[in-house]
């Protein structure tokens, strides 16, 4: 086991529950230490007391990547006190059906733009020039397969998630050369609260730890973008071929995800 004080630092947001808490006991089964971020301090707190985590081990930021001078200054403060991470993990997200026709549907969707893609900008800026002057680091995106093609009811959180896919393959190209690897990943139907509601079937359904074991070992080697479970990598790319046509008579009447209750 590494020293504490010189391994390697995971900062991972969303690590209250689902993906970004599998992913960061995957990292700490791993040797890394861990600067988590989430609103809800007090369950990530619980969550590192039932592993046994100490202050050298775990260092945890409330913040909302909804807001962002707060993720922002978050990573400041985690630079400061633990150093430049070695691995950021941009996970917090939403997922929210909507109806565009629906007037209050466009308040969900600029909520779902400002967590999924300006969060995970404002996640990744503190730490890009720092880990350029290093000459190493991994900045890592959530995607989803469902930013392959969009699916009704699913507008906002298709749209995000492609944005996602765009974010880091444009971030990729400006990091070239300089030792820092963008990776972005696209998970499945992973066992979550995100996808516990979820009102339709879920194919290759897969618990969140076989994906954060597959997801470390994506980030570790550099990958520019791996789809997880591999089953669905060939689903999205059926999915990008078939014809518009074939595609909207598959997809019609298909269930939508809930929509926010008023």
């Amino acid at each position: 086991m590494t020293h504490p004080t010189t391994a390697p630092l995971a900062f991972i947001t969303g690590a209250s529950s689902g993906i970004g808490q599998a992913l960061a006991l995957r990292f700490h089964q791993a040797g890394y230490r861990l600067a988590l971020v989430a609103r809800r301090v007090d369950a990530i707190e619980a969550w590192a007391l039932e592993q046994q985590m100490d202050a050298q081990q775990c260092q945890i930021y409330g913040a909302d990547v909804a807001v962002v001078d707060s993720i922002v200054a978050a990573g400041h403060d985690c630079i400061a006190s633990q150093g430049v991470p070695d691995v950021v993990i941009a996970n917090a997200g939403i997922s929210v059906g909507v109806d565009l026709g629906e007037r209050r549907d466009l308040d969900v969707l600029a909520e779902t733009l400002a967590i999924n893609d300006v969060g995970l900008a404002a996640t990744f800026h503190p730490f890009i020039a720092a880990m350029q002057a290093r000459g190493s680091g991994r900045l890592v995106g959530i995607a989803s397969v469902a930013a392959i093609r969009g699916l009704p009811g699913h507008g906002a959180y298709c749209a995000s998630k492609a944005g996602v896919v765009q974010l880091c393959e444009s971030l990729r190209g400006e990091l070239r050369g300089t030792g820092v690897k963008v990776v972005t990943l696209c998970p499945g139907y992973i066992d979550t609260p995100l996808t516990q509601g979820n009102r339709y079937g879920m194919p290759f359904l897969m618990q969140p730890d076989a994906f954060a074991d597959r997801a470390f070992d994506a980030i570790v080697a550099g990958s520019s973008y791996r789809v997880i479970p591999w089953q669905m990598g060939v689903v999205a790319k059926l999915m990008r071929l078939i014809p518009n046509a074939l595609f909207d008579r598959a997809v019609q009447g298909r269930g939508r995800k809930k929509r926010r209750e008023r």
